[in-house]
């Protein structure tokens, strides 16, 4: 049964906005209550958050659908709907967050770093809150927004000072387990370790992690055995050590050969030509590995390698192998630039950007208008109310769409589109809707909304003209 996962896809849902209240205030002797619909509720978010009691993203490889709880709708009496609750999803200690493409949208290290996955959707204003001068007594409410939907994507990369790496059966689990308190699974069997295993080492005054990497094997960086699943894990590593089975019994293969197949598929993965490296010679307790570790050690040290000699049962040169790891890992930690506080950077809009476009789409006949706010304002109007369709237009015109629709050569009965392509809310615009509270009538109406429209018309006229047009190519054709 599968204990350890180290990538998932998760598909997070974050909370709708609860809609706002449209209510008017009545009780006896007050026959001029005014609104009183309350706001509604914010939809919670999902975060994902760094414990580091968390070790395998196998949580969400059984449960990858996730949604966070929806904001409760405003009720009468100026009373605000209930926020929706976030959704904090733990992730280990190394994890980073791609989307579909493979774009890096976070890399999380450390206890406690946050990233929200998916943002709530704000929630509508009732009708309280609309109100002013000129428009006493909404009769709608704004609708809440609906939540983000993300599919996203979750990579561990181990968090270790130390990665030992090598082919299957070199010695690296038993390494690991007389270096550290480790105890992974050790056997006489090749790719017994099958899951990264992390061990804290103790030399001096220097504490550091060692990871244990799954054996490797020719063609790992294209996705032999397992090392296309665990290179990854040796990614954060500030020193490779390459484990060389000097005892081995597969005759084909010999230490120097193995280091030159292991150093191929790291160059292949890419990435890792800076770490320094260490060469141990695993199992010289035996006499033909003593013997072989005399003969290979001379070659590798004219290359440039530190060599080092142990024996994991024996446990002979641990302590020396052990000292200057942590020497390197001190060097490295010394370097390595000092991290600061984070500091919050705000960046204001500026005053005089308008923060949409207005542009023609030849292929649907309508100007499209696109941008944050009358995005957003589309989303949260009932079009099911003509008041609230009304007000939209008021927002849209003290925005300026009109005079950059009037700019683009939009005429009146003309389409026009706000959102994107394939999600999108076309109306006809007409010019005479300027704006006026004073325009009308009772709650729920606006009279500016009964004129025809031309626009819808000809663009049904058009359509038929196409269809019909296709229609007698087919015949065409077929004749």
């Amino acid at each position: 049964m599968t204990t350890f996962v180290d990538r998932v896809e998760l598909h997070v849902a974050a909370g709708n906005g609860g809609h706002g209240c449209a209510s008017v205030h009545r009780e006896k002797f007050k026959p001029l209550g005014g609104p009183d619909g309350g706001n509604g509720g914010r939809g919670g978010d999902v975060i994902l958050v760094v414990d580091q009691s968390v070790t395998t993203l196998l949580e969400y490889h059984h449960s990858p659908h996730r949604k966070a709880t929806n904001g409760k709708p405003g009720e009468g009496g100026n009373r605000a709907g209930k926020d929706g609750q976030d959704l904090v999803l733990t992730v280990p200690d190394g994890t980073v967050i791609l989307d579909k493409q493979g774009n890096v949208l976070a890399d999380l290290v450390g206890h406690g770093t946050t990233y929200i996955a998916a943002q709530g959707g704000r929630g509508g204003l009732g009708n309280a809150a609309l109100s002013s001068a000129r428009r006493k007594a909404p009769g709608f409410a704004l609708l809440g927004e609906p939540g983000d939907l993300q599919d996203i994507v979750l990579e561990l990369k181990t968090v270790a000072d130390v990665a030992l790496v090598g082919y299957p059966s070199a010695g690296k689990s038993s390494l690991i387990s007389v270096l550290s308190a480790a105890k992974p699974k050790i056997a006489d069997y090749p790719f017994t370790t099958l899951v990264p295993n992390l061990g804290v080492v103790t030399a001096g005054s220097t504490v550091y992690t060692i990871a244990d990497v799954p054996g490797l094997i020719p063609g790992a960086s294209q996705g032999r055995g397992l090392g296309l699943e665990f290179l990854r894990h040796v990614e954060r590593c500030s020193v490779l050590v390459h484990v060389l089975d000097t005892a081995t019994l597969e005759s084909d293969r010999d230490p120097v050969t193995d280091l030159d197949v292991i150093e191929e598929e790291l160059k292949q993965y890419g990435g890792l030509d800076d770490r320094p490296r260490i060469v141990v010679l695993n199992k010289i307790d035996i006499p033909d590995g003593q013997d072989l570790a005399d003969m290979i050690r001379p070659d590798l040290e004219e290359r440039g390698y530190r060599v080092f000699e142990v024996s994991a049962v024996a446990r002979t040169g641990l302590k020396e192998l052990s000292f200057a790891l942590a020497d390197i890992i001190a060097q490295a930690r010394a370097a390595k630039p000092k991290e600061e506080a984070t500091r919050i950077v705000i960046r204001p809009k500026a005053v005089d950007d308008a923060g949409f476009t207005v542009t023609y789409d030849e292929n649907e006949d309508v100007y499209r208008v696109r941008g944050e706010k009358p995005e957003r304002w589309v989303r949260q109007t009932d079009f099911n109310n003509d008041e609230a369709v009304g007000y939209l237009a008021d927002r849209l015109n003290r925005l300026g769409v009109e005079d950059e629709l009037m700019k683009a050569g939009a005429r009146a009965g003309d389409g026009v589109a706000i959102g994107s392509d394939e999600n999108s809310v076309v109306f006809d615009w007409e010019p005479s809707m300027v704006a006026g509270a004073e325009m009308l009538g009772r709650r729920g109406e606006d009279h500016r909304l009964e004129a025809p429209r031309p626009a819808t018309q000809r663009r049904r006229d058009r359509q038929a003209e196409r269809d019909d047009a296709q229609r007698e190519f087919d015949e065409f054709e077929a004749f």
